[in-house]
């Protein structure tokens, strides 16, 4: 069961998007999956190819700062700071802000370029969760089509492992949608439509996890 300050986003995402009305469901479980693993010190792993490698960086972006909330450090790491660098630790207390760990699988390039020229193109994405991913973890998987190859060997590494797997594709949800914990398909085949509505339900993931951990 949501709060009302979790679900008001969802209801958001709704009025502004009526076509994702489909998806809400899945939107919500999704959520809960991720605050679970957030609330035992897991972390969000993220892959996507194309146009959803730049969106799992941008997830990554909302995640590790503030998105619309102010995320100021607790008091008492501020004062470590500053007993270590007054005028730096100063600083740095005044301007860090607390983040919810996420690491986008796309953004190593000299790790991911060398096992797909020395090893395999398609298992970059696995041999990376299978290095950052620990029981506990979540792994998002993005493919507009759900048949992304790499994604899906992502996919065998992460049940391995214990992770689990929240799938964000299109319509037809593909091979993603039978190994995925949960799945959330968004109403469209074409994958730039697809890609235009991913944007406002990862957005609303965000929004939720930030107002659930940083929230008053």
């Amino acid at each position: 069961m949501l709060e009302y300050k979790e679900k008001k986003y969802v209801d958001m995402l709704i009025s502004r998007y009526p076509q994702l009305k489909v998806c809400e469901q899945s939107v919500i479980e999704a959520y809960i999956v991720m605050k679970e693993s957030y609330e035992h010190d897991g972390k969000l792993l993220i892959a996507g190819n194309g146009g959803s490698a730049a969106d799992s960086e941008h997830i990554a972006g909302e995640l590790m700062k503030r998105f619309k909330i102010p995320r100021a450090v607790t008091s008492e790491f501020a004062h470590r700071l500053k007993k270590i660098d007054l005028v730096r630790g100063k600083n740095l207390a005044h301007n860090l802000e607390r983040g919810l760990m996420a690491i986008p699988l796309v953004a190593h390039e000299a790790l991911s370029t060398a096992y797909i020229n020395d090893v395999d193109g398609n298992g970059v994405f696995a041999q990376q969760l299978f290095g950052f991913g620990r029981l506990g973890d979540v792994f998002l998987g993005i493919s507009t089509s759900g048949n992304s190859e790499n994604i899906l060997s992502a996919s065998v590494v992460a049940r391995a492992i214990g992770i689990k797997i929240v799938g964000l594709t299109g319509a037809n949800g593909g091979e993603l949608a039978e190994v995925a914990d949960v799945v959330i398909k968004v109403p469209e085949t074409e994958t730039y439509m697809v890609q235009e509505l991913h944007l406002p339900v990862y957005h609303c993931l965000c929004l939720m996890l930030e107002e659930h951990f940083f929230g008053v």
